[in-house]
């Protein structure tokens, strides 16, 4: 008998727990729109460079374009569906639309993920390749629109928002540090 194609697996997305039977080859990305109809998260390229799939996966952002349902099983998965709590958006959500930090709205979902991680990236010490200062001692680099552009560069936007995206990361990010 041949080996199965295809596995049992059990997702944890936005707190919610998904039993799903998936071909191995079958990505996060495809399974979050086309299994669970969680259409927030947007195929772009299909390749990981656009950006467009991004979401958290145990707080970290990955493309959900690349890696495998089968290897997200027993993390925990936050899609653009799950950052709100309630009716009460995340304060990235809500930067983005005080500040247009979109147009088409495309890769809006991708780019707001990416935003929460890099906030939290940020506020952790990690460095990005715009950091100058990369002794511990020396703690966060200051969140420039440098920085910030850096940071948030696997995340491509065709309309060419970049202006407003930049200050609403800083507004969101400026927001949580006096939250803080």
């Amino acid at each position: 008998m041949p080996p199965s194609t295809s596995s049992d697996l059990t997702l944890s997305v936005n707190g919610e727990k998904y039993t799903l039977t998936v071909d191995h080859r079958t990505t996060l990305l495809d399974a979050l729109r086309e299994r669970l109809d969680l259409t927030g998260t947007k195929k772009g390229c299909d390749q990981g460079q656009c950006g467009a799939c991004t979401v958290l996966v145990d707080g970290r952002r990955a493309v959900s374009c690349l890696q495998l349902a089968v290897a997200a099983e027993g993390r925990e998965i936050t899609t653009i569906e799950g950052v709100a709590e309630g009716d009460q958006l995340h304060p990235v959500q809500q930067a983005f639309l005080d500040l247009d930090g979109f147009q088409c709205g495309y890769c809006t979902p991708g780019q707001i993920c990416s935003a929460i991680a890099l906030i939290e990236e940020h506020a952790a010490g990690w460095p990005s390749a715009a950091t100058d200062d990369l002794r511990p001692e020396a703690g966060p680099p200051p969140l420039t629109p440098g920085e910030i552009r850096e940071r948030m560069s696997g995340n491509l936007c065709r309309c060419g928002a970049y202006v407003s995206i930049v200050q609403a990361v800083a507004r969101a990010a400026e927001a949580k540090g006096a939250a803080a």
